[in-house]
């Protein structure tokens, strides 16, 4: 069992309100706990063939991808396995089990918490 945390991003009832773990980076210095969060984050995004399988599910269509149409990264499939389990723990996939064959998704509220946090905090006049 693993005892990785996900990463607290969005409220799923909300419609378009985006309330990402952390605070865009310019608004103020992050707390303890949301450094924390957001490196486990860009450590999971930190290797190269994490960031080639995060964007293969990313950009797969219908928002979710079988393992078996993401593998081809240059590395083996156990190796894939990992780095995929990784990610999962990082919360920055989720993943659903059909048949034989794993489907892995990115949730919008990822892309767009990810998005917030790396936006400049809007300029008060």
């Amino acid at each position: 069992m693993s005892n990785a945390k996900l990463l607290p991003l969005l409220d799923a009832e909300a419609d378009h309100a985006v309330a990402p773990c952390c605070p865009p980076l310019t608004e103020r210095p992050f707390t303890a706990e949301e450094a924390e969060t957001a490196a486990r984050m860009f450590k999971a995004l930190g290797d190269p063939v994490r960031l080639r399988l995060f964007s293969a599910v990313a950009s797969h269509e219908g928002g979710e991808a079988c393992v078996c149409d993401i593998s081809d990264v240059g590395v083996s499939q156990p190796t894939v396995s990992h780095h995929l389990k990784k990610l999962k723990e990082a919360g920055l996939l989720t993943s659903e089990r059909r048949g034989t064959w794993v489907y892995y998704r990115v949730e919008p509220s990822v892309l767009a918490a990810m998005g917030k946090l790396l936006t400049s905090a809007p300029v008060v006049a």
